[in-house]
């Protein structure tokens, strides 16, 4: 059933919904108590480039969220960063595939096993499991856990946002520019760091300070639960931005592709913020060239 562009689950499928989000959170646990028990943990390969690694600690994790989810939910499908190949083409066809050509159910779990993989590395405590959950090609809910705090980011369509089950919203604070904090991305891929950084330089003599955190889920997150004010990226994986999505959106928030069109699990170019911003730091970054890759 869908109202307003919006997926609204009914019957067994809302029921469904309460165990997806149970389970998730199960899961993300799980996986933070192996991020926490090996922070610091070498690379044992790279990926895209020396900027893009990989630990052994990484497929670890997704195996155990994987086999939770194979548990509980044999039928669903499941995409994990770990089973995709290096790079933008390959993350786009793996979810394209799986939404136009290979699902066998109305339900895909999304999920990056340890976002921040840097700072995991060179044991900065600042990574997160991530994991979104869609019906029918809509993120229905997400789940965020940042193991180093013991914080529980977690959303579901219709039922609110919440940190460690106390109900969380965006920045109010912010009125203007000059009191948001936006945070920005230091992206592997060398195309997209051009428009990263002109949509930095862009926004920084206007905005109270920006951020680089290393970490996807962690911005999204704390952009929904008011900590920052907006978070922009030119090129991020279904993965990356699945869970933290439906935070933002139930948390009050605004998340769109930075040409303004609506987020969907294809988006790439993503800006977010606390809504109340969100067209006026949109419009700068499009004006910035912010929007899609530098030519190879």
């Amino acid at each position: 059933k869908v109202s307003g562009g919006t997926m609204m689950l009914v019957g067994d499928e809302e029921l469904q919904l309460g165990a997806v989000i149970r389970v998730a959170e199960e899961a993300a646990r799980a996986g933070g108590d192996l991020i926490r028990a090996n922070l610091g943990a070498a690379s044992v390969d790279t990926k895209l480039n020396a900027k893009d690694l990989l630990t052994e600690i990484d497929p670890m994790v997704e195996r155990e969220i994987q086999k939770r989810v194979r548990e509980n939910f044999p039928t669903h499908d499941f995409l994990g960063e770990e089973s995709v190949p290096a790079g933008p083409e390959a993350s786009s066809n793996a979810i394209r595939a799986l939404l136009e050509e290979g699902s066998t159910s109305d339900w895909l779990w999304i999920v990056d096993p340890i976002d921040g993989t840097i700072n995991f590395v060179h044991s900065m405590p600042l990574s997160a499991v991530s994991i979104g959950v869609a019906y029918k090609g809509e993120i229905v809910a997400g789940v965020i856990y940042d193991p180093f705090h013991d914080e529980l980011f977690s959303a579901s369509r219709g039922r609110g946002a919440f940190l460690n089950g106390r109900a969380m919203m965006v920045d109010r604070q912010a009125h203007s520019l000059e009191e948001a904090v936006i945070a920005g991305g230091s992206p592997p891929n060398p195309r997209a760091m051009g428009p990263c950084n002109r949509g930095t330089l862009a926004l920084m003599p206007k905005v109270r300070t920006m951020r680089f955190l290393g970490s996807a889920a962690i911005m999204f997150a704390w952009v929904a639960c008011g900590r920052l004010t907006g978070y922009f990226e030119a090129d991020l994986n279904a993965w990356d931005i699945a869970a933290g999505a439906i935070l933002i959106s139930e948390a009050g928030g605004a998340i769109t592709d930075i040409d303004g069109s609506p987020y969907q699990l294809t988006t790439r170019a993503v800006v977010c913020s606390n809504g109340l911003l969100h067209d006026e730091i949109r419009t700068i970054l499009m004006k910035a060239g912010t929007r899609g890759l530098d030519p190879a």
